[in-house]
């Protein structure tokens, strides 16, 4: 579990994030939602400790990052998997390379004991035989994968994934969504998704905080957000006329219940 605790942070003066506080949930999909400029990637940068914020705090499983030593820090790095907007994947480097990369930098393990690991992660995400390829030979849903593969081979704690439907076709990213959240739910990890997938919100949507210059505006489940009566969080929502008329519809459906 991950806690915000009044956080603020500015840059030149300009207040970015102002008095956020959330609780992300350890064996769900905490999503942070917004539009872009909102404050949603600067509050993650400050979660991963990239970022240093003005004020607040910010606790891992009780421990305050920003109390904690640089060494204490890099242990808690190796407890984070990361998947990236644009996979960030190597290209000079083949998956099965690219996999091992983390397994390298942070174990003493045997090549064999990381390939072995390197293969289990690749069961994982439903691409057993692609050991040898490099990212050119591959789909964008294939490279999401990958990174997948990569952030998850170290067994973290906790896993941030920025956009991670960026660039994919609708049924990729329903495929990407619903591997991310079997993944959060059989490692249990505390998993938080930046995106402005409104499908992501809709099928994984344990947790969803939504974030509006700079301050937490609301904070709830995919199955509450179709209720809010909160006006700006209904305008980004539901902005299109198919959405609306889903929201009508579940509604009913519900009214019915």
């Amino acid at each position: 579990m991950i806690e915000i605790r009044k956080i603020h942070k500015s840059f030149d003066g300009r207040v970015v994030l102002e008095d956020i506080s959330a609780v992300m949930e350890t064996g769900m999909c905490n999503l942070i939602i917004g539009t872009s400029g909102s404050g949603k990637t600067v509050l993650t940068k400050c979660m991963v400790g990239l970022f240093e914020p003005d004020s607040g705090e910010i606790i891992f499983d009780g421990k305050n990052i920003i109390d904690m030593s640089e060494e204490e820090r890099k242990a808690l790095r190796r407890q984070i998997g990361m998947l990236f907007q644009g996979s960030a994947l190597f290209d000079s480097m083949t998956v099965e390379q690219n996999i091992l990369f983390p397994l390298d930098m942070f174990t003493k393990q045997s090549l064999a004991e990381k390939k072995k690991r390197v293969n289990e992660v690749l069961e994982k995400v439903n691409l057993v035989g692609s050991n040898n390829k490099f990212p050119a030979e591959l789909s964008g849903g294939m490279k999401k994968r990958v990174g997948i593969a990569r952030a998850i081979v170290l067994n973290p704690k906790y896993l941030f994934c920025d956009e991670p439907n960026s660039g994919l076709d609708p049924q990729t990213s329903l495929l990407i969504d619903k591997l991310i959240h079997e993944i959060t739910k059989e490692y249990n990890m505390t998993t938080i998704v930046v995106t402005h997938d409104m499908n992501s919100v809709m099928e994984i949507g344990d947790n969803i905080v939504y974030v509006h210059k700079g301050k937490k505006q609301w904070e709830g489940s995919n199955k509450e957000i179709i209720f809010s009566d909160d006006e700006l969080l209904n305008k980004f929502i539901f902005a299109s006329d198919f959405l609306q008329d889903a929201k009508q519809m579940r509604m009913m459906e519900a009214n019915k219940k």
